[in-house]
């Protein structure tokens, strides 16, 4: 049974914890970012905090950055073969432009893809933004006091090495699973899920919610 007397002292300690995050960020490539001061998002309330934006860990990059590597260095490569060294210069050249607007549609396809699919922690909800262009996101949302049960999944050295995973949170809204994928540090944002569900409870018991 959950102990409804808890002391003030101890409610304090709850919200600094959620409201400090070891300050604040202002390094717009963060990928974990407790209380960003410019972030903003559409449909946040006018009293609703942003107390952690995520988004995954900069070493999920490595894998497109070098395929962006090889891409840029392939054509180097292949005039050592007789593949494209039949066609006329003019022509050359143009394939070969062609060729560099492909990589950098391709690195910033990626790019937008990392920097766009973020993960919203606020003192109300939980919010997954999905970018799949840039003409179509997709947005899940759950209230905090609507969180049921979070899962930290950590698997591999890779993963334990550079401390990133994934956090499930199970919901009883329409939406049960809503899934922070290859987030840093998942421990600590399970810990902060946790904080503000306690602090929601209080709120309901003292009859302060919004």
């Amino acid at each position: 049974m959950p102990d409804v007397f808890i002391s003030q002292k101890k409610k304090e300690e709850i919200k600094v914890a959620t409201s400090t995050l070891k300050g604040h960020t202002h390094n717009p490539l963060a990928s974990y970012c407790p209380n960003p001061e410019d972030a903003r998002f559409v449909g946040q309330d006018k009293e609703e905090k942003i107390v952690l934006l995520l988004r995954r860990h900069p070493i999920t990059n490595v894998g497109w950055i070098l395929i962006a590597i090889l891409m840029i260095f392939a054509p180097i490569v292949l005039t050592k073969f007789p593949l494209i060294t039949f066609l006329p210069d003019r022509f050359q050249l143009v394939a070969m432009i062609l060729w560099y607007l492909v990589i950098i549609a391709f690195v910033y396809e990626q790019f937008l893809d990392w920097y766009f699919n973020v993960f919203i922690i606020t003192d109300e909800r939980v919010i997954d933004v999905d970018f799949i262009n840039l003409i179509y996101r997709e947005v899940t949302d759950a209230n905090i006091d609507r969180i049921q049960d979070v899962t930290v999944q950590m698997g591999g050295v890779i993963r334990a090495l550079f401390n990133y995973g994934n956090v499930i949170i199970q919901t009883a809204a329409e939406i049960p699973l809503i899934e922070f994928e290859s987030v840093p540090k998942p421990d600590e944002v399970a810990k902060v899920l946790r904080e503000l569900r306690v602090e929601e409870e209080l709120e309901k018991i003292e009859g302060r919610v919004r």
